[in-house]
């Protein structure tokens, strides 16, 4: 069984390398190339003139081409993961892959470089020899001690960053890592004893790292696979093995292992047994890095110290130390302000933001890319996951002001607070469109009650708008089960202390809501028992009630049942004459910009009254969030062309609209390629009204809204913010179950936002 799992697995992972199309890379386009036009200036003759200018400004190759965001991944194939020795072919997949992860994690270009090359100083000049093309150099798996020589000539030669990342990398996310395990074990660096197994390039990093942190020369004990680093060994040395020798004379891991406080290993397996566990200090910290097998099974070392701190190199185990962490946001930054080098302070700086992002909450997006994992602060947890998205916005940052304030920054950045909000909206794809609609909701306090109290999303949205806005959250659920979950989900605030709770099993309130639920509705068949069980089990009803009593500003619901389920109970407690529900707006966030869709909730088959006050209220809203309204009345007809029902309310509407002089522009009835083609709509109807393409669609009926809402979800990798329910007065909007914490905030913003900004 276990022979017939290992194959399906090895089988696995040779289809994703080779299905649909074989590798993990390709090349697109940034440019259009449809035409002649379009060849004359790519190629040429236009091309000349981005050469001229990079002949008389080198520094302007950042502006013309891609060699500012451009990295080169080189190797030689002479140190392959655990691999060894397997030539530059046979590590092209590798290559390949971190490749994949700078794109993924920093949206850095990157080109894998793989050469034929053994000797260093000829591997040197070549990737020299590249600095024309690139804007930094990730040197990666060459072999110890050449690969010292590589980066040495590479970084006196060059006027890029150049950084080895098995080096590196690994001695940052190391330093991150025993920054936050001496915090929980109470110790500090110029205390303790350290032991370290692996005189290779990453070994030795790591040790000149956690010397630049503070640990003393003198309380470094290193150890290979002949036994102790001494002074006067001569069998397998190097210069850098030699500066951490200790004594005089052979000795073996075991007698060296007595009281030390840190094991630093990156060997192989078993290098550490139970016994030599049994001889550290109290609360040890054992990084067990090997890979695929750790120097000792973290059970194993745990049998014997049961409050050991243990990080190893693998993701089944928790704390896995992995470069990801580090080298995808370290190069982002340092591209960002065209550092030169990326020097101590640079990677200290990497360190420290690093290790700050693991003490504080964990992000919604690492919770959910790590489903059932404990992720809170602790012996357990000492360096963030690689899905957080925050580390773009903290590392990248931190790297970028280190490279400013050392000099090494040939473009240094005016405004950091802009840049980290460029980096954030990088990852959040949410965060640029929703930026005026927060600072509108950090200009009043509102009270926001969440139906759904209970749910982790919620939940995790409590605690980011305490972080992010002014706004009091109020939550509907159980305090036991409350508090529980946000311990189980490493959240820092508490129920009674943090944030205000409904208990609907028990509220000194519950007299009050059901009087008031009864007294709306006593006259449409509900009855006093009736409303008593309403508001002891229905946290929207509950949620409305206190919205009506002005005990809250806005509700927010949704995040499980069906949207017209809320709806009814909404319409019946904050529905008046002038407030009742017109439609639901979805703001689609694409790959090239923003799309507002309507009604996707609201009205089934809408009336053409109906419709001219969706798009009335979508103009108001889009211009929330700080653009102007183009709106299209979508149809199946086109301009007149067909006498279908669609085309007759969305032709009724728009008399509705013609009617009074109106502040934003809108046009139909029209297909949807008309409204987002200027040219096709111009050649059908050369009269339009509509400049430009269309940010808002509005339909007529809900199957078309949603359906297409829903396929740019699914297809388009578009990212909904919404539905923003319109016609309520900002009182309330219901979200649909499949919603993110990070979406709840986005709503939680657009709730808090105050009537005077809503309009």
């Amino acid at each position: 069984m276990a022979d017939e799992t290992a194959n399906s697995q090895r089988q696995a992972a040779l289809d994703y390398h080779q299905f649909p199309k074989p590798g993990k890379l390709e090349i697109r386009a940034t440019k259009p190339l449809a035409n002649g036009r379009d060849l004359a200036r790519a190629y040429s003759p236009g091309v000349a003139e981005a050469c001229l200018e990079i002949k008389a400004d080198p520094d302007t190759a950042r502006d013309y081409t891609s060699r500012g965001n451009l990295v080169a991944v080189v190797t030689n194939g002479t140190a392959v993961l655990g691999l060894g020795n397997i030539g530059a072919l046979a590590s092209k997949p590798v290559m390949e892959g971190k490749a994949v992860l700078f794109k993924k994690f920093a949206n850095i270009d990157c080109f894998d470089i793989e050469l034929n090359e053994a000797d260093p100083y000829r591997l040197a000049d070549i990737v020299c020899a590249l600095e024309p093309t690139f804007g930094a150099i990730n040197l990666e798996d060459i072999k110890a001690p050449d690969c010292f020589i590589v980066e040495k000539i590479c970084r006196e030669r060059m006027n890029i960053p150049v950084f080895h990342d098995d080096q590196h990398g690994t001695a940052i996310v190391v330093g991150a890592a025993a920054v936050n395990a001496l915090h929980v074990a109470g110790k500090k660096f110029e205390d303790i004893k350290i032991v370290s197994t692996g005189g290779g390039a990453a070994g030795i990093a790591c040790l000149n790292m956690l010397l630049k942190l503070g640990v003393k020369r003198e309380n470094v004990w290193l150890c290979d696979i002949d036994g102790l680093v001494y002074h006067g060994r001569e069998n397998d040395m190097t210069p850098q093995k030699a500066e951490y020798a200790q004594g005089t004379a052979p000795a073996k891991l075991t007698d060296v292992i007595g009281g030390a406080d840190l094991f630093l290993g990156l060997s192989g397996p078993g290098v550490l047994t139970p016994d030599m566990v049994a001889k550290m200090a109290p609360r040890p910290i054992i990084f067990a890095l090997a890979n695929p097998s750790p120097e000792i099974d973290p059970a194993a070392a745990r049998a014997v110290t049961p409050d050991a701190i243990i990080a190893t190199g693998r993701s089944d185990y928790p704390n896995q130390v992995n470069n990801v962490l580090c080298f995808p946001f370290i190069f982002r930054g340092a591209l960002d302000v065209g550092a030169t080098e990326i020097n101590d302070e640079m990677k200290i700086a990497c360190i420290e933001g690093i290790a700050a992002l693991a003490r504080a909450t964990t992000s919604a997006e690492a919770a959910a890319a790590y489903s059932g994992e404990k992720l809170t602060f602790g012996a357990d947890y000492l360096i963030p996951k690689p899905f957080d998205p925050r580390l773009m916005g903290v590392v990248a940052c931190a790297v970028a002001k280190a490279a400013m304030e050392t000099g090494v920054a040939v473009r240094p950045i005016d405004d950091m607070k802009a840049y980290k909000e460029k980096l954030d909206g990088s990852v959040f794809k949410s965060a640029m469109i929703m930026r005026p609609v927060f600072e509108a909701a950090r200009t009043a306090s509102r009270r926001i009650v969440f139906a759904e109290g209970e749910d982790e999303r919620v939940l995790r949205t409590a605690q980011a708008i305490m972080e992010e806005t002014t706004e009091t959250p109020i939550l509907i659920g159980r305090p036991d089960v409350i508090e529980a979950r946000c311990e189980r989900a490493g959240l820092k605030i508490r129920p009674g202390v943090d944030f205000n709770i409904v208990n609907p099993e028990n509220d000194p309130r519950y007299r009050d809501y059901w009087e008031t639920y009864h007294n709306l509705m006593a006259r449409r068949g509900v009855t006093p028992d009736l409303a008593k069980a309403i508001m002891r089990t229905n946290t929207t009803a509950i949620g409305a009630v206190m919205v009506h009593r002005d005990e809250a500003d806005s509700l927010i619901c949704g995040t499980f049942g069906q949207f017209l389920w809320h709806l009814k109970y909404i319409t019946q407690i904050l529905g008046t004459t002038d407030l009742h529900p017109v439609a639901a707006l979805s703001l689609m966030i694409l790959e090239d910009g923003p799309l507002f869709i309507a009604d996707t909730q609201v009205h089934p088959e809408p009336t053409p009254e109906q419709i001219a006050e969706t798009v009335i209220g979508a103009a108001r809203h889009v211009r929330r969030f700080g653009l102007e309204p183009k709106i299209a009345l979508c149809s199946h007809s086109q301009f007149g062309n067909l006498d279908c029902d669609t085309g007759r309310r969305m032709r009724a509407a728009l008399a509705i609209l013609d009617s009074q002089p109106r502040d934003f522009d809108y046009e139909g009835e029209m297909h949807i390629d008309s409204a987002l083609d200027v040219d096709l709509r111009h050649r059908i109807f050369p009269d339009t009204r509509l400049a430009g393409a269309a940010n808002t669609l509005v339909f007529a009926n809900t199957d078309a809204a949603s359906g297409v809402r829903n396929i740019l979800k699914m297809k388009g990798a578009g990212l909904e913010v919404g539905p923003i329910l319109m016609g309520m007065g900002n009182r309330c909007h219901i979200v649909t179950p499949s919603i993110t914490a990070r979406g709840l905030l986005n709503m939680s913003a657009i709730a808090g936002t105050p009537v005077a900004h809503y309009g």
